[in-house]
C-alpha cells in the first residue's frame, strides 16, 4: 500500500516550489512523465516578472490587468503582485543566482507591455532552465518519473489520492492532499512551442470527473516562434528578444507591426501574433524577426542558447534576421481553483501552475508572469496543505483497468492537432469552431483509448467555451464570416 501526506503531478515551477516549501518531514511524492527537464518550466527563456518594489506594485498590478483586457480577477493579480518580492528573496536567499551587473545588482529586462524594466533572468536566454534545475536540487522529496496519472480517486467529494500508470500497469498511490501541476495543453496543436508530454491529459480526466474547467478558450500564441524545423515542438525566440531590440519585419524589411498598434514590436503578444497572423495572409509574404540592433557580442552573452542555435543552423545572427510564425504557447485557462489553489468543490485537491485557472491572467497573459504565477500559487498551495489539523479517513479504490492506448490512436492524435491549428488558433471563425465540434466528437465515438479521450476531451472544452464567448476580447478573436 502506498500512502504519502502529499502527491504533486508534475515536475515543473509550480510543482517543485511547492515541494520546496514542504518539510523534508512529510512524506511527498512527486510524480512526472518522463525525464524531469521535459516540462514548459524547462523551456522558459525571458524570465520572471515581479514588482521591484512596494511602489510597482500598483503599477505591475495595472500592466497586468490591462493585457488581460479586462477579465482579470483584480484580487488574484493583488495576489501574484503583492507576493512576487517574497517568491523572489526566497530563491535568492537559498542560493538562487540570477543575471546581476558589475556591480552584483539584479539585471531587470523589459518585455512588451510592460510600463517598466521589472524581468528577472538567469544565465542570460535561459532562466527556466536554470530554475528548474535549481528547483531540483533543492527537492528533499521522492520523484517518480516515467509514470502517468490517470485517475484521480475521488469518491462523495473528497480526493484520496491518484492512479498511476508505471511500466504499463496501473496502480493507485493514496495520499492525504494532492496537487495537480501537470502544465498546459501544448499537444493538442500542430505547432507549438511546449515540452512533448504536455498533452492536455489531466484537464480531460477532470471534465470526467464532472471538475470544472475555466476559460479553456483564452490560449496564448506565441508571436516569434522559429519556424524553419521540422518539430511540432518550435523553438521560441524570447519576447526579451523585442524588449531589448530586436525588430520584426516582412520580405521587404518594413516594420508593419505599427500598421496595427502604435506601440510595434512592444505591443502585447496577442497583438503582435494577430498582426502576423493578418500581414501574412494579406501579402503573402514571411515575416522575420532582426537582431540589426544588437552588437554582436551583447548578442552571444545575452541569449547565448539563441545565438547557438541559431549559429548552428547557418544564421550569422544577429547579423542575419530569421523566420518567425506565431505558435501556441500557453494555456491561460484551466481547471478552475481558488487563490489558495484549492480546487472547488473536491475536498484535498489543488491546482497551480498553467494547468489551473485563478483568472489571474484574465484574456491575455502578461508576458513573464507565468513563472511568478507558479511561485506565489505553488507556496500558497503548500501553505494551505500545512496548516491544515484534520486526518482524513482512509478509502480504498479498486484499479482502474482501462485500456491506455490503442496502436490507431497516434493517427488521430495527429488529426486533432491539425483540426486544432486550423480552426482553434489564431483568429477563429464559428464555423470553423462548429467543424471542430463535430469532429471531435465524431473521434470521441470510435474505439479509442482512455489517453486519446481525455485530449479529445479536453479539445471539446476549449472549442466549446471558444462558441460560448461571441465577441473578441484578449486572445480570443473571433473574425465575422462574409
Amino acid at each position: 500500500m502506498f500512502r504519502y501526506d502529499v502527491i504533486i503531478i508534475g515536475a515543473g515551477v509550480a510543482g517543485l516550489y511547492a515541494a520546496m516549501k514542504i518539510p523534508k518531514e512529510k512524506k511527498v511524492l512527486i510524480i512526472n512523465k518522463r525525464e524531469t527537464f521535459k516540462c514548459n518550466t524547462f523551456y522558459a527563456q525571458g524570465g520572471v516578472a515581479l514588482a521591484r518594489d512596494k511602489a510597482d506594485i500598483p503599477v505591475h498590478i495595472q500592466d497586468t490587468l490591462d493585457a488581460g483586457d479586462g477579465l482579470c480577477d483584480e484580487e488574484a493579480v493583488a495576489v501574484l503582485s503583492q507576493f512576487s518580492r517574497e517568491a523572489i528573496d526566497d530563491l535568492v536567499d537559498n542560493g538562487f543566482n540570477f543575471d546581476v551587473n558589475e556591480k552584483g545588482e539584479l539585471l531587470y529586462t523589459k518585455e512588451a507591455a510592460h510600463s517598466c524594466e521589472r524581468i528577472l533572468h538567469a544565465g542570460g536566454d535561459a532562466t527556466g532552465r536554470y530554475l528548474h534545475h535549481f528547483l531540483l536540487s533543492q527537492n528533499p522529496h521522492a520523484m517518480l518519473g516515467n509514470a502517468r496519472v490517470v485517475d484521480l480517486l475521488i469518491k462523495d467529494g473528497v480526493c484520496y489520492g491518484v492512479t498511476v500508470l508505471d511500466h504499463r500497469e496501473s496502480r493507485n498511490i493514496y495520499a492525504k492532499d494532492v496537487i495537480i501541476a501537470s502544465g498546459g495543453v501544448g499537444s493538442l496543436y500542430e505547432y507549438h512551442t511546449n515540452a512533448p508530454c504536455i498533452s492536455a491529459d489531466i484537464q480531460g480526466l477532470c471534465v470526467e470527473k464532472g471538475i470544472e474547467l475555466d476559460r479553456m478558450e483564452m490560449l496564448q500564441f506565441h508571436p516569434t516562434v522559429f519556424v524553419n524545423s521540422d518539430n511540432a515542438q518550435k523553438m521560441l525566440l524570447t519576447e526579451a528578444l523585442r524588449g531589448e531590440g530586436a525588430t520584426i519585419e516582412d520580405e521587404s524589411g518594413r516594420r508593419f507591426l505599427f500598421d496595427y498598434d502604435k506601440r510595434g514590436e512592444l505591443a502585447s503578444r496577442d497583438i503582435v501574433s494577430k498582426s502576423i497572423y493578418i500581414h501574412k495572409k494579406k501579402t503573402g509574404m514571411n515575416v522575420y524577426l532582426s537582431f540589426k540592433n544588437f552588437d554582436a557580442e551583447y548578442f552571444d552573452k545575452r541569449f547565448p542558447n539563441i545565438a547557438t542555435y541559431l549559429k548552428s543552423l547557418g544564421y550569422d545572427v544577429p547579423f542575419t534576421r530569421v523566420p518567425i510564425s506565431p505558435a501556441f504557447h500557453y494555456a491561460i485557462g484551466g481547471i478552475k481553483s481558488d487563490l489558495k489553489g484549492r480546487v472547488p468543490g473536491v475536498k484535498n485537491l489543488y491546482v497551480v501552475g498553467e494547468v489551473a485557472s485563478t483568472r489571474v491572467h484574465g484574456a491575455n497573459r502578461l508576458a513573464s508572469n507565468s513563472l511568478l504565477e507558479g511561485l506565489v500559487f505553488g507556496a500558497r498551495a503548500a501553505a494551505d496543505i500545512l496548516s491544515k489539523t484534520e486526518e482524513n479517513k482512509f478509502v480504498p479504490f479498486d484499479v482502474s483497468q482501462n485500456i491506455m492506448s490503442l496502436k490507431e490512436d497516434k493517427a488521430k492524435k495527429n488529426q486533432l492537432r491539425r483540426i486544432m491549428w486550423e480552426n482553434v488558433s489564431i483568429i477563429r471563425t464559428k464555423s470553423g469552431l462548429n467543424d471542430a465540434f463535430e469532429s471531435i466528437n465524431a473521434l470521441l465515438n470510435e474505439n479509442i483509448g482512455t489517453l486519446l479521450k481525455f485530449r479529445l476531451l479536453t479539445a471539446r472544452e476549449i472549442v466549446k467555451m471558444a462558441l460560448l464567448r461571441d465577441k473578441s476580447i484578449g486572445v480570443h478573436t473571433i473574425q465575422e464570416e462574409k
